[in-house]
């Protein structure tokens, strides 16, 4: 009995004692404060609690929230009976202990138990695996308080078996009402006290809790109690005193909870949004809140990689900078290198075109493991014995220190990784990129883009090296050569940014996409002979502004009229360009007469077309000794004869024929032939076309041609010759191209 009576005085001594803040807690929903999407009137949470039909609950929210001031309240209106534990200081044994009452009181009473946890996310693993089957079997009801997010630090079984309302901040109205009971309460509070408190002192109290109803009362607590009446009795709290009761925000930030992840995530999202004073409030609270500055550095050194990359390179050089000008200098002089590495990020140019990295490694993942191709081998060891490094070219021996040639394996050939960025530095190079893969894309269309094969097997000094030589050749001269053609073609039609132009022979759109970029202001048209073709360019033209879109057309030149029809019937070319446009035509006259209708005032044609007459012989590519006497000198009077033939519109024509073809359709046109030198791969597939029994599109093949001068059995021979030969190697490959500049009006011809 004694120590009944020693109990009751000690609670009541400690009830006196509390702070403020414990002292003026809710005791009813009526009493609660804020919150009211969760216990506002008609709410699930409210309904529950009133009709005492409660099933396990975790309350989350930051500091001063109301956790536990609702789980108070559940004890006061629950006829359960109501056990409170705190997590920081409980162990397995307390819950064990808790456990066993409920037990005692369910099986004794039928009364049902809740446990309140207060801070459960600092139970451990053991703890909360044994709380979890009691939960589960309805022994006890729990009641979960935590300032972190359930969903990563509370067990997930728990999680699942109970439902979770997220508390949040209070509002400044909330506060102002709290502040009102506290002052008005006789019983806890100070309504028995001569307070009187200055709208501008309880703005401040407010305005400085930031949401934390116990940041407040503990700040009204101090100034209360620690000021001295004045003459007349009254505790005045004005803003001075406000002032030094709260000087500090209550800034919600834990470092290793949602506030530190949240807050951060603002800032890499200002950062990246380009926003740079949204990126400055959230450093500043950041290191209004103590995070560490490098923690800050090391995130926008990140950032300066993914989110800015070749847009600003500088970006990279300022961020490791500031980083490194923090650690000699420190804090509070420090923050000056915050600040500028933020403002530079902020307003900088923004490219992610680093995470194609990622690309790559996905394809690693993905794809079937490819060696490297045998020309970018290492070269110190086993050059002679298995040719790598071979045909290897040295960018430096080039213009422009640059050579197109594979670097990729073979089986992603024209894969894409970086997809060059529009914005600040990186808009430069991808001018330069997409140049190089076009010269690149158009040798590999037509076959002359290829490694050498890797020697596989090696006999040391019996190697036969005539035999061995195209090891030591370059393969990647087509794409040099194919580029230099563009520029050829662009300069010598001069187009200004407004103009019109036409690629009269699209094909790989090696043409078009230059066009493109030097005509931002005018139009750009690409005839493509084939529906494939034709949908490929379109394709890759869905990647750009529809303003800026090249009208894809499928067709004949000859068919130009038909196909401009309509809403494009009266348009003008100041520039009509196409590389071999010609080639495939067997009236060359006729086309030149449909594109110079197509002319505008002053417009003009330049196209670059190889000339069949000049073009490699077979003949010269392997040794003829071999061959039955008298085959040799047949085999090549046949093969001249094929072009030789002034008949033959498809084979037999040079410059002159050329030149006479723009006369007639009434084109002055200037001629200039250029002797150009590349490698050809000779594969199964391409000696089969040449000795296929009957030609592709209704031309006759290699093999019909020399049929007419040979009998079957002496081309069967050379043909076993050439494949003998040539079959998988790379074989020197002469052309000659004629460049024509045509305008309106008659011929002329340079020497």
């Amino acid at each position: 009995m004694t120590e009944d009576l020693f109990d009751l005085r000690r609670q009541a001594l400690l009830e006196k004692e509390q702070p403020l803040a414990a002292r003026m807690r809710p005791r009813t929903l009526d009493e609660f404060y804020g919150q009211e999407h969760i216990v506002g009137p008609g709410r699930l949470l409210r309904r529950a609690i009133q009709a005492d039909q409660l099933s396990s609950l975790i309350f989350y929210g930051p500091p001063g929230s109301g956790k536990t001031t609702l789980a108070r309240i559940i004890a006061n209106t629950t006829r359960a009976h109501f056990i409170a534990l705190n997590a920081v200081l409980a162990g397995v044994a307390d819950i064990r202990n808790a456990i066993a009452v409920a037990q005692e009181k369910r099986g004794m009473y039928g009364q049902k138990t809740i446990l309140f946890v207060d801070e459960v996310h600092r139970f451990n693993k053991a703890q909360q695996d044994a709380l979890l089957p009691h939960v589960e079997n309805g022994a006890v009801i729990l009641i979960g308080a935590t300032t972190e997010n359930p969903y990563f630090e509370v067990n997930k079984a728990l999680v699942s078996r109970s439902r979770i309302f997220q508390l949040k901040p209070l509002v400044a109205a909330d506060l102002y009402e709290v502040a009102a009971a506290a002052l008005a309460d006789s019983e806890r509070g100070y309504g028995q006290w001569p307070v009187h408190l200055a709208p501008a002192a309880l703005d401040h109290l407010v305005n400085v809790a930031n949401g934390d109803a116990r940041a407040l009362l503990n700040a009204l607590e101090l100034a209360v109690e620690t000021t001295p009446a004045g003459a007349d009795g009254q505790i005045r709290i004005d803003l001075t005193v406000a002032e030094e009761s709260i000087q500090r925000r209550a800034v919600l930030y834990d470092k290793e909870g949602d506030a530190h992840f949240d807050t951060i995530s603002a800032f890499i999202k200002s950062l990246r949004g380009s926003d740079p004073d949204a990126a400055l409030y959230w450093l500043a609270k950041m290191v209004y809140a103590g995070e560490d500055p490098r923690f800050i550095f090391r995130r926008m050194l990140i950032f300066a990689g993914e989110d800015v990359g070749l847009a600003d390179p500088q970006a990279m050089v300022v961020a490791a900078a500031c980083a490194q000008a923090f650690e000699y200098v420190g804090l509070p002089e420090g923050r000056f290198h915050l600040a500028l590495a933020c403002l530079y990020l902020a307003t900088a140019a923004k490219s992610n075109t680093t995470l194609s990295f990622f690309d790559a490694l996905e394809t690693i993942a993905q794809e079937r493991e490819e060696e490297a191709p045998a020309h970018l081998r290492d070269a110190s060891r086993d050059r002679e014995g298995f040719g790598h490094g071979a045909g290897y070219l040295y960018p430096h021996a080039f213009r422009d220190h640059w050579v197109a040639q594979q670097y990729l394996p073979a089986s992603l050939q024209g894969k894409v990784f970086y997809q060059p960025g529009d914005q600040g530095h990186e808009a430069a190079i991808a001018a330069q990129v997409n140049r190089r893969r076009e010269a690149q894309l158009a040798a590999m269309v037509e076959g002359d883009l290829l490694a050498p094969p890797e020697i596989l097997t090696f006999s040391g000094a019996l190697v036969d090296q005539g035999s061995d030589r195209w090891l030591q050749r370059t393969l990647s001269t087509a794409g040099e050569r194919l580029g230099q053609a563009r520029d050829q073609l662009f300069a010598a039609a001069a187009v200004q940014r407004h103009h019109v132009l036409l690629d009269v022979h699209a094909g790989s759109g090696l043409i078009t996409w230059e066009a493109v970029r030097r005509l931002p202001e005018g139009g750009v048209y690409a005839l493509a002979r084939t529906q494939q073709e034709a949908e490929a360019l379109r394709q890759m033209a869905a990647n750009l502004p529809e303003t800026r879109r090249p009208l894809i057309l499928q067709g004949e030149a000859t068919d130009l009229p038909e196909l401009l029809a309509g809403e494009a019937a009266g348009v003008r070319f100041d520039a009509i360009l196409g590389r071999n446009a010609l080639t495939q035509h067997q009236d060359r006259a006729a086309v030149l007469r449909v594109l110079a209708g197509r002319l505008a005032p002053g417009g003009v044609i330049v196209l670059a077309e190889t000339l069949p007459r000049h073009t490699q012989r077979l003949y010269e590519l392997v040794d003829r000794a071999r061959l039955a006497p008298g085959l040799a000198a047949a085999w090549a009077a046949a093969e001249e004869a094929i072009y030789g033939a002034a008949a033959d519109v498809l084979t037999g024509w040079d410059a002159a024929d050329l030149a006479r073809a723009c006369a007639a359709a009434g084109l002055q046109a200037e001629l200039r032939e250029e002797v150009q030198h590349t490698e050809l791969r000779v594969t199964p597939a391409l000696l089969d076309r040449w000795f296929a029994p009957v030609g592709e599109g209704g031309r006759p093949s290699y093999a019909q041609r020399l049929a007419t001068r040979l009998a079957p059995e002496q081309v069967a021979a050379i043909a076993a010759l050439l494949r003998g030969q040539l079959t998988h190697q790379i074989v020197p490959w002469r052309v000659r191209v004629a460049f024509v500049s045509a305008r309106l009006g008659g011929v002329r011809r340079d020497a």
